[in-house]
């Protein structure tokens, strides 16, 4: 089994193969990243990607990945499998794409779920902060 480290063109996320993993697929999946981590409005990316091949010839999805990467201050961790290496890599974007946006807008603006009475949270629905808006004064 062979191990290769490649530095993508963001210098803050690591991309490695384990396997046999073809440079066409590396280049692709290096593309791929960085156009999810480089978007425009996100917090700085870091982290790790790791791109699998394994070397059993009768597996069903023998491409794997695995990011792990820290959007900000969050932590956000991927896992994909595919047959082929072009797929792993297109279902890796959109799950990267999908968690990263996740991550980047929780707890931005105040939008988040009041917590339930029985985890501590009012029984009284309040209007958000600026919102202009008044609540009943009835619980929910």
């Amino acid at each position: 089994m062979t191990s290769k480290d490649t530095q993508a063109t963001t210098p803050t996320v690591l991309l490695r193969s384990d396997g046999e993993v073809d440079e066409d697929t590396l280049a692709y999946a290096r593309t791929k990243i960085d156009a999810v981590a480089g978007r425009p409005g996100l917090p700085t990316v870091t982290g790790e990607v790791r791109i699998t091949r394994a070397a059993a010839h009768r597996a069903d999805r023998p491409w794997s990945a695995t990011a792990a990467l820290h959007v900000g201050g969050r932590e956000v961790v991927v896992l994909a499998e595919e047959a082929t290496g072009r797929e792993l890599v297109d279902q890796l974007q959109d799950r990267l794409r999908r968690q990263t946006d996740k991550a980047a807008h929780t707890g931005r603006h105040g939008h988040h779920t009041p917590a339930p009475p029985w985890r501590g949270g009012s029984q009284f629905q309040r209007p958000a902060e600026g919102s202009g808006k008044a609540a009943d004064a009835h619980p929910v």
